[in-house]
Formats: C-alpha cells, structure tokens, sequence
C-alpha cells in the first residue's frame, strides 16, 4: 500500500537521503528525527494551523463595516481551505469521510450548546443555522483531520487495545453526557473511569523515521487536549466565539474545559478507529526503508489489539 501522499512521501525521502550518512545513534540522526517529528506534526496541523490563523487575522485586519459579516467570511475561508486541501492532495478522500463525521457531530453539539447559553456566537452573517455560523463546525473538523493525518504520517500501532466495541458505547455515553448534564446527573466522573479502565493500559507506537516512540496512549490523549485548550483560547481572544465569564472582557478559559476536551479525544480517537481499525505493534507495516535498506518491523512483543 503507498504510503501519504505526494508531499509526504517526498519529505520521507528527504530525511533517508540525510540519513544516509549518519550514524544510527549520532546525534545528527537524532536531530533529523527531531526535525522530521516536527515536521510531521506541523503538517498534521495544517487545516487547524490555516483555519486559526484566518480567524486571527479576521480578528485584526477584517473591517466591521465590510459587506460580507466576518462568519460568513470565516465559513467561506474555512470551505476553500478544505477544498485546497484536496485539490492540492493534502487530504485524501477516506480521510475526508472522517472530518465530516466530526463536521456533523461538532454542529449537532454547537447547536444544543448555543441554546443553553454554554458559549456563544457573534449575531451576524447568514450562513449559519440558528445561533450557530457555519464555520463552528468546521473547527471540529480541524481535530478530526489532526487525527486521521497522525494516525497514517506516524504509522500509529497499539498494544492492548480495547475491544472497539466497548469504546464505542464509552464514547456514545461521553456525547450523551455532553447533552444530558445540563438537566441530568453529570457523569463525566464515571466516564473519566471507564476512560482509564479502557485505555490505561493501552501503549502507542509511533514511527518517526527509524525511531519509534513508545506512549502510554492516556498520556497522548491529555497532550492533545493541552493544546486544543490552546488553540481554544486564541479562537476566543479573536473574537470567534465567547464564553458566559468572558463577554465583559477576555480571559483565559477555564482550566476545567481540559476535561471537556480530554472526553472529546475519545470520541475523535474511536470515530477515527472505525474508519482505520487500530493495528498491533506486531503487523505488518508498510514498508518504510532505513538507511542500510532494510525494512525496520515494529516491536513484536505486544499482543495484537482485539
């Protein structure tokens, strides 16, 4: 199977020509490992990264009285960087399917989120659906392409993974719990439990060129709701939503939404699963060829995830 896309492929290549001569264990192939991490990170981002800084910048330079509300703006900027993505061969279309599932879960969300006051929008432009402008959704979208992009640039494999079944009815509950605890028990306590009883135990493999990182999979998850917290507070700085505490003046959100957004990992992690089931560190990878020419295999210790 071909490995990325275009872009990506060439960027592999790249770093195999650098590691050519280098030492295994030098330090200049430690630090071209170092390099291709970030790299591959980075372009993980690159719908997110695109989307954050046209709200930034529609934050400072969009004039209030143009003729076009700055949603309308931030949705249309928001379509033709999706669109861009998949003409120029960023995204490939089995990914998209995952980002419009995160599309159409995060509006559902946004919408019951408005109607209770949870946050809220400014009152402006057309394209949008009640309170909500089209473009919320699209911010959802930014995780879920994170996601899928990580999952195939880092050859992600698991050790113990849960049954997907399971994370599966975990993850309906945490989507339900998102609704249901404005007139109900909240249950995000069991649900942070039943989080840790799946998942802690589960390792990750991620492959960087020849180098492969071993996480506790928890750990990965939290990393990952850290800098969406971020990003959330550059989105509210710029004016692109507000919370109840923040509409006489911005602050920062509250530490509490790390939470929120560490039970929002679980559902991205199982959407992106169904659609790529996880793989044990002891499958077959797809061949990615060291320096010496021969093919590096995962750790093959691990059970295979059921």
């Amino acid at each position: 199977m071909q490995w990325g896309t275009a872009l990506e492929q060439r960027i592999d290549q790249v770093a195999d020509r650098m590691l050519q001569d280098a030492a295994a264990q030098g330090v200049r192939a430690a630090l071209i490992e170092f390099v291709v991490f970030v790299l591959k990170q980075a372009w993980a981002c690159a719908f997110g990264a695109s989307l954050l800084v046209v709200i930034i910048a529609a934050r400072l330079f969009y004039p209030d009285d143009a003729a076009l509300a700055r949603n309308d703006f931030l949705t249309v900027a928001a379509v033709l960087i999706q669109v861009a993505m998949l003409v120029f061969g960023l995204e490939t279309v089995r990914e998209l399917r995952v980002i419009v599932l995160f599309h159409l879960t995060g509006t559902i969300m946004e919408l019951f989120k408005t109607d209770v006051g949870s946050w809220a929008y400014a009152a402006e432009g057309m394209l949008r659906i009640g309170g909500v402008p089209l473009f919320s959704g699209f911010m959802y979208a930014a995780i879920g392409s994170y996601m899928v992009r990580v999952y195939r640039l880092f050859d992600l494999r698991f050790s113990r993974y849960p049954r997907r079944w399971l994370t599966a009815i975990v993850a309906v509950a945490i989507y339900a719990n998102f609704f249901t605890h404005h007139f109900w028990w909240d249950a995000r306590w069991v649900l942070f439990a039943a989080v840790v009883v799946l998942w802690g135990r589960t390792v990750m493999y991620a492959r960087i060129r020849v180098k492969v990182l071993r996480l506790p999979v928890l750990a990965v998850f939290g990393g990952v709701a850290f800098f969406i917290w971020l990003a959330e507070n550059i989105g509210t700085w710029a004016g692109a939503w507000a919370y109840p505490d923040q509409v006489d003046g911005w602050q920062l959100v509250s530490i509490s939404k790390l939470g929120s957004w560490f039970l929002l990992m679980i559902i991205s992690v199982v959407l992106v699963t169904w659609v790529y089931p996880p793989r044990g560190p002891g499958a077959v990878a797809s061949a990615r060829v060291r320096p010496d020419d021969s093919v590096e295999a995962p750790p093959a210790e691990q059970e295979r995830p059921r």
